[in-house]
């Protein structure tokens, strides 16, 4: 799926909830803490949001992140090939790559992403969100601080936090790849 799919997708499905809840662009920025217009931009295709304003915006919203990056496609299943996942992973604000999986998939219980990172590139940050997450380092290590605590994980380590911990993730290795699967 080309990013400009993606993101139309996201863009267009926000949109249309805010308008069927009757909400302004202001309302919902206001809502989620953000600018009006990177909203206007989010809804536009201008600009892709972070995993953590989407979740910010899914929670305004009511509805899981999982459904802002749905399609109309209705299905139960969707298979995803490597190659579809190194062509497409979409550069985020805070330094990485993502690419969510099985975005045609409707009423998911859980959100699956891979995760890629270069060192040096990513912003420090810390997020905090509802849900849990589970994190496995297919290749690399990077450092991830979950509340007060930080650690590190080498490839095939993995970790399970509540995403209301506050929570950032900095690769240590030149360059890293997880599978992250948000709930």
């Amino acid at each position: 799926m080309k990013d400009s799919i993606k993101q139309s997708i996201v863009g267009l499905n926000i949109k249309q909830l805010r308008i069927s809840q009757k909400r302004t662009i202001q309302d919902l920025a206001d809502q989620c803490e953000m600018s009006k217009s990177m909203i206007s931009k989010i809804e536009n295709n201008k600009a892709l949001p972070s995993i953590a304003a989407l979740v910010k915006i899914a929670s305004v919203l009511g509805v899981k992140v999982s459904d802002l990056m749905e399609s109309d496609t209705l299905i139960s299943s969707e298979m995803t090939l490597a190659s579809e996942v190194e062509g497409n992973l979409t550069k985020t604000n805070k330094g990485y790559s993502i690419f969510p999986f099985a975005p045609k998939v409707h009423q998911k219980k859980m959100q699956p992403f891979i995760f890629t990172a270069v060192k040096g590139e990513v912003k420090k940050h810390s997020l905090t969100h509802d849900g849990e997450e589970f994190l496995y380092v297919l290749e690399g290590s990077l450092k991830i601080k979950v509340g007060r605590i930080e650690y590190l994980l080498h490839e095939g380590d993995s970790i399970y936090f509540s995403s209301l911990e506050p929570h950032g993730i900095i690769p240590e290795s030149d360059f890293v790849k997880y599978l992250d699967i948000f709930v």
